[in-house]
This record gives C-alpha cells, structure tokens and sequence, in this order.
C-alpha cells in the first residue's frame, strides 16, 4: 500500500536521513536547500512515498506563485529529483501521481524536473514518457535551470593515483601553485562570507555573468555551511585571497558549485590548487564522487565556454549528460501561456521600452 504526503518540520531528520542515504540523493534534494529557495520566494513542498510506514521516495517541490490578473496559479519545479529507485516504474508512477494530486490542490500549471541521471539511461526516460513528461529543448550551453552537461570525477583511487590520472598541465599547475606559495584554507567563520563574494562579484564582471545577490550567500552559510552540508575555501597568496569556492556535500557525494578568482595573480595557479584540496577534503569525509558541475556541451575549441570544459577536462573527470530538462504540464492552456505567450510579451515590451527611450533621446 502506497502513500504520498507533503510532510512538515516534525519529520524533517527523517526526511533528509533518507535523501542522505539514498543512491539518488542530491543536495537539492534536501530540507536545507528548501529552506534556502524559501528565502528567495520560493515555497518548500517536501512530498514522500511511503509504503507500510518506510520511506520508499521523494520529490522536493519549489513552488513559485504566478502574478496573472484573475488567476490564482503557481509552478513546480524539483530539482534534481526525484530521489526514487530509477529503475523501478511503479515507484516513480506512484510518485508522480502524488505530485499530481499536490499539483491539483496547488493548481498548478506543471512540474519541473532534471533529473541527476545520465541520458544513456533509456528505460528512465521510457518511464518519464510513461509518466506524461515531455522534454525540452535546452541546448548546448546552460539554457537549462541546472546543467545539461558535467564533469564527475571518480575519487576512490589514492591521492597519487588521482595526480596521475589528470591531465600533464594540470598536475603541473597544481604542483606549481603550492612551489609559489598558495595555500588553501576554509573560511574563519561568517566574517569572511563578504570576502569570497567581493571575490564573486570581481569574477562575475571580468567573465561577464550574472550573480545572485549578498543575502543568497547568506542563507546558503546559515543553513548548509552551518550545518556541515557545506564548505567556503580560500586561496591565499602574500596574504591576499585570491581565488575563493564554495562546495557542497551529501552523502558519498561533493558538489562543486561555485568558484571566484581575483584578476590580480592569476598566473599562481590558485584555481588549480583549490580543486585539488577540495579534492582532498571530499576524500577525507569519505566521498566517492566529486562533480565538477556543468560545462557545455559544445566542444568546438571557439566557443567562449571551452575554457571551462578543458579546465574541469584537466582533472580527468567523466563527461556526463544528463537526461535533461522535463516537464510534466497538468494545465495545457495556462503551460502555452507560460512558455510562448509571456516570453513573446516580454521581449515586445522591451523592444518598445527600447524604441520609446531612443525616441526621447532624439
């Protein structure tokens, strides 16, 4: 006998003890990363399977209200879930159809996912068919809400057998790094949060991307680096931080998700050297796996991400795909509104902000 219920603080141990523990687990999968989108106006809908009193799956929903005049309507996004055996389609059916049963008292328009499962999986993606999951079309680059496209790097194997294995530069640059005088550390408490993102936002002009503001950073620290989900390291140079990461770890698993360099000494290698002890230090919790996060999925050598992939391909990690991005719609008429109507309204309203400003200035 199959239950699906959304659950509440009262079960919040059992809940991550299970997504912790579970081959499928994922750090975005957790209470604590619910907990985080809450504070950037999400709501955290954690849904469970259970059968005879167990936990047998999970679904962490993200709900987002959506501001259309008269309606009273919401998304759902999961991601990386669903934490389910993969292989078994009457749990994932039954999963499923609770998250549709969530979805009717929500109304909302569909569900989100992208699943942390590689697309050579083909009797998953049979399932999510099965399911009434339709796919999208996120291309090469980082079009997705998470990656397409990743590095994993297998880290059973001892720490020389791992220099080994990577790339002749890349061992070199680590090497290099610490000869000159790099040293990587973790951050000395919360006092050091605005220093790695003084460093972040550095990055973030010199590689022109956007970056989410200071007090995102800050509930990531209360509620996962505070809770040994997480880690900030910093490269020291001369008594200067010059390079600065953020990692994520659950289970036999570390994640690394966000990085930041200085535009000052760069040719010390510090971003070389902070992998590699980040490395060292998902090994010492016991970790097996250590994922570099997405790369693109072009490797034509004049694509401005390249230099990304051949940085993480240094480290010899596996290149993954993962099944992609899905979509589960419960409301056909809202889902066309949400997907084709709204972005084309957006970019005529901007065309024509564009035209009447260009107008005031002649």
């Amino acid at each position: 006998m199959f239950t699906t219920r959304i659950i509440d603080s009262k079960e919040r141990e059992r809940y991550d003890q299970f997504v912790r523990s579970h081959p499928k687990g994922h750090f975005s999968q957790t209470w604590e990363w619910g907990t985080v989108k809450q504070g950037m106006g999400w709501e955290s809908l954690p849904l469970i399977l259970e059968e005879d009193g167990q936990i047998r799956a999970s679904l962490l929903i993200l709900k987002r209200r959506i501001p259309l005049p008269g309606l009273k309507t919401c998304i759902f996004y999961s991601p990386r879930g669903p934490v389910v055996d993969i292989a078994d389609p009457k749990l994932c059916r039954e999963l499923f159809n609770g998250a549709e049963r969530v979805a009717r008292d929500h109304r909302a328009i569909f569900l989100k996912i992208d699943p942390d499962v590689p697309v050579t999986d083909k009797d998953f993606i049979a399932i999510l068919e099965q399911c009434r999951f339709k796919r999208n079309d996120t291309g090469l680059d980082f079009e997705g809400v998470q990656p397409a496209f990743v590095f994993r790097l297998d880290i059973t194997p001892d720490e020389e057998q791992l220099l080994t294995n990577m790339h002749s530069k890349t061992r070199y640059n680590i090497r290099l790094a610490g000869k000159r005088g790099v040293t990587i550390r973790k951050t000395h408490g919360k006092a050091e949060l605005p220093v790695f993102y003084s460093i972040l936002e550095e990055t973030a002009v010199r590689d022109k991307f956007l970056i989410r503001g200071y007090e995102y950073f800050e509930l990531m620290w209360y509620e996962l680096v505070e809770a040994g989900l997480a880690e900030i390291f910093l490269a020291e140079y001369q008594g200067n931080i010059v390079s600065g990461t953020l990692a994520l770890i659950l289970g036999d698993k570390a994640w690394y998700l966000y990085g930041a360099s200085s535009n000052d000494y760069r040719k010390v290698m510090p971003n070389y050297l902070i992998q590699w002890e980040m490395i060292r230090w998902a090994r010492a919790q016991g970790c097996k796996i250590y994922d570099f996060r997405g790369v693109s999925g072009d490797l034509d050598e004049n694509n401005p991400l390249y230099g990304l992939y051949r940085f993480k391909k240094g480290f010899n990690g596996e290149f993954i795909e993962f099944v992609g991005d899905w979509d589960r719609v419960y409301s056909p008429g809202l889902y066309l509104l949400w997907t084709r109507v709204l972005p084309w309204y957006r970019k005529m309203a901007r065309k024509r902000a564009g035209l009447e400003a260009s107008r005031k200035e002649d």
